[in-house]
Formats: structure tokens, sequence, C-alpha cells
């Protein structure tokens, strides 16, 4: 028996069936990866910016030579265009200010964090830079295309090791990193053998929705009937994209044997930690998730265990026997340590054989992370401008809202969190939640409609940010939106489209916007505190857009009820986040831990 495994309480099985158990800690040496006991050397300062990631759904990526695709070389020119005398500079390197991750780590300490979304997968090495700082020292890219395909999980794992290989030349780098940390994209998901993790149902995307497939009709409507018999009101699990149908219809389509489930991140660090080493004794491997990747599945976030009502639809509604078989079997925090690193992996790429992989999280919550550091104030939001649009917020209450396509993830305390005038005087025990939710509008409709670069950036030049255009859309590129509210049916609005391609842009421009605003207002509307945002950080390629900000940030202040004079408006700041691609945020993420 060679596979490194943990058991239900979290400790690290050894490498050897004859020499028992070892607790987590032992087996990886934290504390002397904490004292810096290997050398550190004075990495390379050159890891250059990517594409900035689209959102919960989608992330982008540059190919191998730098060259953009398509979607982003639009994304680019919807955001270079703007006002010149813009404050919002880019950073050319990524260092973020991260004091509470700071106590126990050594300069030079590295992390690895990876993404994966559907335009490409990216990874970020970054460096602990001086006291309370973390530099990016390694950033690397690559798009799906016939040969990498982003919906199969094979291919995942070829990304992952493709990445790997480039940094593999960096030894200076790569012998000092400490931790891994995956982020994919939500509920993106598969079924897998329980003892050798082969993938034994294709994966199911973000957007794989079981209404809308070309599965058995019997199938879907069993499907629904059992979510709208077990599954309550309003509660995230009854997204017709989420983890929980998936796995429903699977079982419908074929019973479940000998398979567990797994997220995409969860499948990608699984894979990094057992590639290489056998099991012989065909022992059950044990799955684990993080609290955000979960959320979905309809796992309790608050109380932190399957719901009664889960159990009871599995097993009496859907027929499943022991379907605590088929569910992850420990569910942990976004970075707490959940394994070390595979040997061969090691071997093949330059790596401590104590590098520990970390609980991951979805693409928005990394870019979160990225955007507004570790230990953001109550009332800080991140909105995504990509293909599509996500917005995120950091709230002291805990909302949701199916109906509305709102959610809350339970956001990770690192060594204390914020004081805040709504969210009350905190501490490192009390409750965070990033709640938000995530349009199909998006930048993705310029491409569709034929806006060329060059139109993009001289025609948001010639338009007024505090005009309003008179044209009312709702630009979808396709049938069906998530939020601000769940319809499978609603349609785009596009219409009536006007002769001046100015005008056109400006109105498509602010109904996006206006997704955006209206989403706020929703989490207000909800719960949220505080009740609407204080700073909003723009990532995704149209957060380059400067007149676009200002748009925004106008469009913003309407739903606070006041004039621009008030105190509560002028609170309301829109700006460009320096950091915001999501590998990035989830090397902090893998850093954190650390920190503590």
């Amino acid at each position: 028996m060679n596979v490194p495994r943990l058991n239900a309480k979290g400790d690290v099985m050894s490498m050897s069936s004859t020499t028992g158990r070892k607790n987590i800690f032992e087996r990886i040496d934290l504390a002397n990866l904490q004292e810096g006991s290997d050398d550190g050397k004075d990495a390379v300062m050159g890891g250059t910016e990517g594409d900035d990631n689209d959102d919960e759904e989608e992330g982008t990526a540059n190919d191998n030579d730098g060259e953009k695709d398509d979607d982003d070389e639009k994304k680019d020119a919807v955001g270079k265009a703007g006002a010149k005398d813009s404050t919002n500079d880019d950073n050319p390197t990524k260092v973020v200010d991260s004091d509470e991750l700071d106590e126990n780590l050594e300069s030079g300490d590295c992390f690895i964090g990876f993404d994966l979304g559907t335009s490409g997968a990216r990874m970020s090495i970054v460096e602990k830079n001086a006291p309370g700082q973390f530099v990016e020292v390694v950033t690397e890219a690559l798009t799906w295309d016939n040969t990498l395909q982003y919906d199969n999980a094979n291919d995942w794992r070829k990304a992952i090791d493709t990445l790997l290989s480039r940094a593999k030349g960096k030894e200076e780098v790569m012998d000092r990193v400490k931790a891994i940390c995956v982020s994919g994209t939500s509920a993106t998901c598969l079924l897998v053998k329980r003892h050798s993790l082969e993938v034994s149902r294709k994966a199911r995307m973000y957007n794989f929705d079981v209404k809308a497939e070309q599965s058995s009709s019997t199938a879907v409507d069993s499907v629904m009937k059992l979510i709208d018999k077990y599954v309550p009101e309003k509660h995230t699990a009854r997204a017709t994209t989420g983890t929980l149908a998936k796995l429903l219809l699977w079982s419908e389509e074929q019973s479940l044997e000998d398979e567990v489930l797994c997220h995409q991140s969860d499948y990608v660090s699984l894979s990094l930690m057992y590639e290489g080493l056998n099991n012989d004794d065909d022992d059950d491997i044990t799955t684990h998730c993080d609290f955000h990747n979960i959320l979905k599945l309809g796992y309790d976030v608050r109380a932190l265990e399957y719901p009664s009502w889960m159990m009871e639809l599995l097993e009496e509604g859907a027929n499943i026997p022991n379907p605590q078989n088929v569910l992850p079997s420990k569910v942990i925090s976004p970075g707490e340590p959940i394994g070390v690193i595979s040997p061969v992996v090691a071997a093949k790429y330059g790596l401590s054989t104590n590098v520990v992989l970390v609980g991951g999280t979805t693409d928005s919550n990394a870019a979160f992370f990225a955007a507004a550091g570790a230990n953001p104030e109550y009332g800080t939001a991140v909105t995504s401008l990509g293909s599509t649009l996500a917005i995120k917020q950091l709230s002291s209450t805990y909302v949701e809202d199916a109906s509305r396509g709102v959610y809350s993830h339970r956001f990770p305390r690192f060594g204390g969190s914020s004081n805040d005038d709504d969210g009350g005087e905190g501490n490192g025990e009390e409750e965070a939640w990033l709640i938000g939710g995530a349009s199909n509008v998006g930048c993705a409709v310029l491409r569709a409609e034929g806006f060329t670069n060059e139109e993009l950036s001289s025609l948001s030049l010639e338009i007024d940010p505090n005009t309003d255009s008179p044209l009312s859309y709702y630009p979808l590129i396709k049938t069906g939106e998530r939020f601000p509210v769940a319809d499978s049916t609603k349609e785009p609005i596009l219409s009536p489209k006007p002769d001046s391609r100015k005008e056109y842009l400006h109105g498509i421009l602010q109904g996006i916007g206006d997704v955006e605003r209206d989403g706020f207002k929703v989490l207000g509307d909800l719960g949220a505190t505080p009740r609407l945002p204080k700073v909003v950080l723009s990532c995704g390629g149209g957060s380059k857009n400067d007149m676009w900000i200002a748009m925004r940030q106008r469009r913003l202040k309407e739903i606070y009820g006041g004039d621009d004079d008030s105190d509560d408006v002028d609170v309301v700041v829109v700006k460009r986040a320096t950091n915001t691609e999501a590998s990035y945020g989830a090397a902090l993420l893998a850093a954190a831990t650390f920190g503590n």
C-alpha cells in the first residue's frame, strides 16, 4: 500500500500501511517549513501581468507566446479605451500588502496558485518579498484548444503539467515553494472511481443546465421533482446549473456504483497528491471539498454539515444507498491543508516533497482575494467584467435567495478580521460572508455585435459617462439569466438598434452597468451588512475602461437614494483593482495558512 491519504479526522495516513498513521503537521513538517529551513535565494522579479480573470464561471488566459485569443483581445480593447488622465495606472509588478499573513513566513517563501477557467489555465507563483508584501515572481498561462479541452478532466491535469514544466527551470523559485492552491469554475464537477480517481463520468461544467440538456425528459423531470420536493425554497441548491442537480441527473441516467463526486479544483488537487502512487489494497481515497466549491451541492456552510433534507433526498428520493459514500467525505476551509504533494510530482518539477496542497476555491472568489487582499473591510466589493459579469461583497451577515441567483460563501479569516462601523468590531472567530451572484450579461456581447478593437477604443472616448443613454438594453447573448434574477427564459434586449455605433455601444455598456447596479441593490434588499458597498474594485478586461468606470460609479450611486453631496453617496468608490488574476488570489490563499 503506497498511497498517502487522510482519514476522516484529517490525519495523513502513512506512506506504508505497516507504519501506522501520522498527524498531518508531522507529515508535512509545517513548523520546519515556516522557519525557512530551505536557503532563500533572490528570485527573479520579472513576472508579467496576465489577462484579467473573467468571473465565477469563466477565466481568461494567454497562450504560450503571450498572444491573446479573440475574447481577450476584445476585452482588452474595451478596457483600454477611456479617459487619458486615469489615476488607475496598472502596476507592472503585482504586490499585495498582507500584514496579517506575515507572522510565521520568511522572506523568500513561495506559493503556487492555479486557476482553471473556460478559456484557459493560469499559474501564479508569489514570493514573500518584504514584511507585509507578496510579489508575483512567475506567471504562466495557456488557452484551451483542440488538444487541451476545457471540459476534459484529463486535460485539466495536462494543463497543470504544462504550466509546471515551464517553471521547472526556475530552481531558485521552485525549491522554495511551500504550498499550492487550485481554483476552478463554480459547480464544475465529475464522478471518479472511489479507489483510483479514474474519471467515470465526464465533467459537467459550470453552465451545464439539466433542463437544457439533451437528456431523457423522464430523467430531467425526475430531477426537478426531487428538487421541488426536498430542497428548501430559495436555496442555492435548487439551481438547475448547480452541483446537486448534476449529481441527481447522473443518478437518474445510471446508478452510481463505486463512484465519488469531485469538483474541478478537488480533482486537480487530489491528482497532484496521488499521481504515480499505487493503491494496491483498493482502499477508498478520501475526497475533500472546500466551503466554496461545495456550496451549490447543498452543504450547510453555516452549520458545517450535510443537511438532513439532502441526505433524505439522496437516500430516499434518489435511491442512492449510503449517499455519504458518494459525497466528499471531508469539507474544509479554503486554504486549509489537505495533504502533501506526490513524491513523483515533486521530483518531476523540482519541488520539495513537503509541499502542501490546501483547500481550493472558485475562480471568482480567488479573484476577490487577489483584488481585495486576505483581510478586507466589510462593504468591500469586487465586480468582474469579463465575458460575463459577477459581483461579490463582503458582509457580516449571511444572505441567500436562489430565485435571484444570490448565495453566500463562508469567507475564511486569517489572523483576525476588520473593524467596521456596519459590521461591528471583528475578531478571528467571527463569521464573514462573501455574498453575490453571477450574471450571463457581460462583455461577450461586444464581440457578438461585431465591435472591432478600434471601434471600442475610439467610441468609448466619445461617450460622456455623465449622460444617460435613452436605450434600455439587457445585453445577453442568448436566452437565460442567472442573476440578479434566475430566469432560464429571459430573452436578450438589444433593440431598438440605433444607426450610430457610438450610441449603440453607449447603450450596451450602460445596460451591463445597470445589471451590476441592480445586483448590489438585490444584495442590500436581502440583508447584506453593510446594505450597500463602500468600494467596488473592478477586474476583467472591462475594468481598464476609465469612461465605463465613471459611468458605472454614477449609475451605482442611484441606489443610495441621495444626491452627490450626501455622505452615503460619497463613500461609494468604483476603481480598478491592482491585482485581479484568480491564480494570484489562489497563491495568496496558499500562503495564508502558513502565515497563521
